[in-house]
């Protein structure tokens, strides 16, 4: 009995060695643990899972964004020469025909007097050309223009001339007698280049006040429709008043030409009297030093 009691308690003994020898539930988990800490990563979890994606070391420079181009804007201007026309009423309209007859007829007459003038000095070079080079004065009237003013000076100085006889030749002197014929052809000459200066010189002076009449009539009913509206804003007054204001440019530009012009052509005219005078100066020396006509120079 007592040899089973022993035996008993030496496998009770050894139960429990063996026992503690084996791990347990806490000992198994660490194992676990452990063992998967020491396994390697699988190479296809992504890089992101075990390590934070770096920010490269220098990213390049944005460039800034190209600034949009501008378009032109094309405005609807209701205000303008062809409103005033439209809107306008007779008075207006008349002002404005009225310019317009005014600047016509100051260009016409500016290039009609400059024609004029040029074939006056064309015959001027005419005479110093050919005229004192002809055989006789008739030869030499021949070979100006039958219109020109040197050929009328001329052939009424030869006129003159042939009449100087008789009771006459008594009582007026030939210098004195071919003396009045130049002045009467100097008088018929500048009449003559004078048509139309008058027009330029009344437009010149008078145009600019009719264009600021158009103005005025213009401003006063634009402000009396603004006024009969009611509205009173700066872009309901601003249109009307400066489209009224094209008729005083308007005025401005009729005048303007017409007065340079009539200048110009009375500077011209004095030289083209000019050259008539010299021209009868010789001539009258010719028909008193006793070269009749027929004779020679």
């Amino acid at each position: 009995m007592y040899n089973l009691k022993q035996s008993a308690a030496h496998s009770l003994a050894a139960l429990s060695l063996v026992l503690g020898l084996l791990p347990g539930p806490g000992a198994a988990a660490t194992a676990e643990s452990v063992k998967k800490a020491a396994e390697p990563a699988p190479a296809s979890q992504p890089a992101a899972e075990t390590a934070a994606p770096q920010a490269p070391a220098s990213a390049a420079p944005v460039p800034p964004p190209m600034p949009a181009t501008k378009t032109m804007e094309v405005v609807d201007n209701p205000y303008g020469l062809g409103a005033v026309w439209e809107q306008g009423d007779f008075v207006a309209r008349g002002t404005l025909i009225i310019m317009v007859i005014m600047s016509i007829g100051s260009w016409y007459i500016l290039l009609t007097k400059l024609l004029e003038q040029r074939k006056l000095f064309a015959d001027a070079d005419k005479v110093r050309q050919s005229f004192w080079k002809a055989g006789t004065l008739e030869q030499g009237l021949a070979t100006l223009s039958p219109v020109g003013a040197f050929h009328y000076v001329c052939g009424n100085a030869l006129e003159a001339s042939r009449e100087h006889s008789g009771a006459l030749a008594k009582e007026v002197s030939l210098s004195n007698w071919i003396e009045m014929g130049f002045e009467r052809s100097f008088e018929e000459i500048q009449s003559r280049l004078q048509v139309g200066l008058a027009f330029l010189g009344t437009v010149g002076s008078t145009a600019p006040f009719v264009g600021l009449f158009g103005t005025v009539w213009g401003i006063y009913h634009a402000l009396t429709a603004i006024g009969i509206a009611g509205q009173a804003s700066i872009d309901k007054v601003a249109g009307p008043v400066g489209e009224s204001l094209i008729m005083t440019a308007i005025g401005l530009a009729v005048a303007v030409p017409a007065v340079l012009g009539y200048n110009w052509l009375v500077r011209r005219n004095k030289s083209a009297m000019a050259h008539v005078h010299a021209f009868a100066a010789d001539l009258e020396k010719v028909l008193l030093g006793g070269n009749r006509p027929g004779a020679k120079r």
